[in-house]
């Protein structure tokens, strides 16, 4: 069977000779198709891309925004040294004003300038905004601060309990936005604002979302100040730092990445095919990867970042292979076609079995429920496979094509001199053949202590915490979360199934009673700030039209006048009841503002929310969890989950390719040990220091497993040809290392160095995933150049192994 299929592989190669400008041309139109279609590729940091299309969770966030708004706030904290002061309401109601004026897409703002102010005259319910009289002395000034600290809606929503930071709360509206072209940046001064791409091009809610901080920074900008500090923070300030940054990062890992991987090439071919060839197949197959993308519109987002890296390492791997056999036998008979034949033969099927075992690793994440992950795994699954078919189709094609020098030929036509491996890679088989006991001992211990460890690791998702400390959108989220207690919400739709159900007194009273309650809610993982409803409203409606006086600051008892007193606050002008609930008063909306903190801890809050809710209202209305947060954490625990159940999927499927590779299940089985050791020790290793397991660390293991398999692959594939030839385990093992070891080690320096870039990051996740995945990386090729030659003199020792 091995010979039919080596015989295959050379007759494969063959044809590449025979039809090398046919193959150069049909490559270069299909490459040509898929480059054609990268402007059709686009940039998505948005919370909705971490969605599929169809997720329920998200149609029922689209319509919570359809009925109520976006709930991604923008929110401006201002720290003077003193509020209520009348040079700094004065500087407030300015930059209030120039918020509202020249910000696009904005729905609503809301500050002390126009906060609120429900209030009873004789027989009037009047609603104003608070500033609307001016404090011109101390007297008033005294008033608004008794009033504004008296007031429950205002603390922690736009002024602290202390009154030492007030905010400006910026919703936007992008649901105006199509797909047809729109002026994105409407409501600019100054002309050279304006980005002249967008107003060409089809815009998304993306687009906007940006343009709108973008405004929002420019604005801060003209007014920050020593003694009027703004922190600036919101889920939409966080996101659009998040794409900037990976924006620059991508070309930083790529720069770096290339350089450092053209630097090994050179150093191990001293050839200049030897280096540009390789980087040609991974370009190539980056920019067909992404064209693909482009073509399916699929949009690029932040978990994707890591692809270009990740194809440029794994490319290069797969290249070094089949080029290091082509140089050695074109050194030792000056034969291009011949080499090229031979290379094929000897390595065809290994490097088709090690780039389906990395493709089978990334494909893992096709399944999972968080979208960009998703489309990483097959996005990723198939850049693996259009760079086997450039390395088995156009890379020898191009050398066949190109001129060769024979190099490294001593003056009597000797054979190539020993390399500066040699002796390294002596020492590694005699050391792996000669205490094959104590080897497999250290690595089933370091398995076990692995093992134990990783079973001790936690998941986690805080993607305010892979920012760096020093950003100005961390330091300010965190400064707001400290004071004021929060800067993102959970919300909650209670559905009472009948028109006017919102006027039931029990349903208001028991959001009230909800509100008291999660109001002092602290778990001691997450601390609520503020939980309101459409029964704050009712409360301070009914407050004023008794006179102001605070004992009346509740749920009338009467439900009868619960329809007149809401009434009365719509013909007062107001349309604050439009955020509350639908002009049916059928549903209800109830705001938890929380702090940023992990997703995970909000999960327990969401428990007892969905609990209690539905402990005191029972059959009287039905109740969901939405809004971006709650988006946040479906996609989060679903991801981990799926994710999971990936990495079971991938051991099991490339283990079954291992025992196909090698041709017996025992010895396949016994391979796959020193191919999980390494990533099991790593993740081991992340308990140790703390580190989490987020979405971006969970994939090392799989990533890493399909890589590290890869080696295995060519050491066993080349084991069995030199077995064959000698019958003897330690010389199959020697010449072994001395072909495809060479080649193991260069290329997992390749791909170390190659995931090392993102050490570079700008985001401390993609830092952790980088060096943990280049850790595996080498750790691997260690398991493999001792546990493996370890395992293989076990089994020859102990049942006299013969390999077919």
């Amino acid at each position: 069977m091995r010979m039919r299929i080596e015989a295959w592989f050379r007759f494969v190669a063959e044809t590449i000779c025979n039809r090398a400008w046919l193959l150069l041309v049909i490559t270069g139109l299909a490459t040509g198709f898929l480059v054609y279609q990268l402007p059709g590729l686009r940039v998505d940091t948005s919370t909705e891309s971490f969605f599929h299309k169809d997720d329920p969770v998200l149609e029922e966030y689209e319509a919570f925004k359809d009925q109520f708004g976006w709930d991604e706030l923008i929110v401006l904290a201002i720290e003077p040294p003193e509020v209520f002061d009348k040079d700094f309401l004065g500087r407030l109601k300015e930059l209030h004003a120039d918020l509202e004026d020249n910000v696009p897409h904005l729905a609503d703002i809301t500050s002390m300038v126009n906060a609120r102010n429900t209030r009873g005259e004789e027989d009037k319910l009047i609603v104003e905004d608070l500033l609307e009289n001016f404090p011109e002395n101390a007297s008033e000034m005294a008033d608004l601060k008794k009033r504004v600290m008296a007031n429950p809606l205002y603390i922690n929503r736009i002024i602290s309990s202390d009154g030492g930071m007030t905010t400006i709360i910026l919703e936007t509206d992008l649901s105006a936005v199509t797909s047809n072209k729109i002026d994105a940046l409407s409501g600019f001064e100054e002309s050279e604002a304006i980005e002249p791409s967008l107003e060409e091009k089809n815009i998304s809610k993306n687009d906007i979302a940006e343009a709108v901080v973008s405004a929002v920074e420019k604005i801060v900008n003209k007014y920050q100040s020593p003694d009027f500090r703004i922190h600036l923070a919101g889920a939409p300030v966080v996101l659009k730092k998040h794409k900037e940054a990976m924006i620059g990062d991508m070309g930083k890992f790529m720069l770096l990445a290339i350089a450092t991987i053209a630097l090994c090439l050179y150093l191990m071919f001293h050839r200049i095919t030897g280096v540009l060839l390789p980087l040609l197949v991974v370009v190539l197959s980056l920019l067909s990867t992404l064209g693909m993308m482009g073509l399916f519109g699929v949009a690029f987002t932040v978990p994707n970042m890591i692809l270009p890296s990740f194809l440029l390492a794994v490319g290069v791997g797969a290249s070094v292979h089949i080029l290091s056999l082509i140089y050695r036998h074109y050194e030792q008979n000056n034969n291009k076609r011949e080499a090229i034949v031979y290379a094929m033969g000897h390595s065809g099927l290994a490097v088709v079995m090690t780039s389906l075992t990395t493709a089978v690793g990334v494909a893992s994440f096709a399944t999972t429920e968080m979208a960009p992950v998703a489309y990483l795994g097959i996005f990723g699954g198939a850049g693996v496979l259009f760079s086997l078919i450039y390395t088995i189709v156009l890379l020898p094609t191009l050398l066949f094509l190109l001129p060769l020098k024979v190099r490294f030929v001593n003056k009597r036509g000797g054979p190539a001199l020993q390399d500066r491996f040699g002796r390294f890679l002596d020492w590694v088989s005699d050391m792996s053949t000669g205490y094959p006991k104590t080897i497999t001992a250290i690595t089933v211990a370091l398995l076990v202590v692995g093992l134990a460890s990783a079973m001790q690791l936690r998941f986690s998702h805080d993607t305010l915490k892979w920012l760096h400390p020093s950003w100005p959108c961390r330091q300010a989220t965190e400064k707001i979360d400290e004071v004021l207690g929060g800067t993102i919400t959970l919300e909650v739709l209670v559905d009472t199934g009948r028109e006017n159900g919102l006027y039931d007194p029990y349903i208001l009273k028991s959001l009230d009673e909800l509100a008291e309650e999660f109001d002092k809610f602290d778990d001691g993982l997450i601390k609520v700030a503020k939980a309101s409803s459409i029964a704050d409203i009712l409360k301070e409606i009914h407050q004023a039209l008794n006179e102001n006086r605070p004992e009346f600051y509740t749920v009338p008892e009467n439900g009868d006048l619960i329809p007149q007193e809401f009434l009365l606050f719509e013909n007062s002008g107001s349309d604050d009841l439009e955020k509350v609930t639908d002009s049916a008063f059928r549903v209800g909306r109830f705001s938890v503002l929380v702090p940023w903190v992990d997703v995970f801890r909000y999960v327990p809050l969401v428990n007892k929310i969905e609990h209690d809710f539905q402990e005191k209202l029972g059959t009287k209305a039905t109740i969901s969890t939405t809004g971006i947060l709650r988006l946040f954490i479906h996609t989060v625990t679903a991801a981990s989950k799926s994710m999971a159940e990936g990495y079971v999927s991938a051991v099991i499927l490339i283990t079954i390719m291992m025992i196909l590779m090698v041709g017996k299940i025992r010895l396949g089985l016994l391979a796959m040990i020193p191919n999980l050791s390494p990533v099991i020790l790593v993740i081991g290793l992340m308990h140790w220091l703390r580190l989490p397991l987020d979405t971006y660390t969970m994939m090392i293991g799989t990533i890493a497993l399909g890589l590290s398999v890869d080696d295995t692959v060519h050491f066993m594939n080349g084991f069995r040809k030199y077995y064959d030839e000698t019958g003897d385990v330690k010389v199959a093992i020697n010449k072994t290392l001395h072909t495809s070891g060479r080649a193991m080690l260069v290329t997992s320096i390749v791909l170390t160095i190659g995931f090392l870039a993102f050490t570079c990051a700008s985001m401390r996740n993609v830092v952790n995933f980088g060096w943990l995945t280049g850790l595996t990386i080498m750790l691997a090729l260690v398991a493999d150049f001792f546990s493996v030659p370890a395992i293989l003199t076990m089994m020859n020792r102990t049942t006299q192994m013969k390999v077919e």
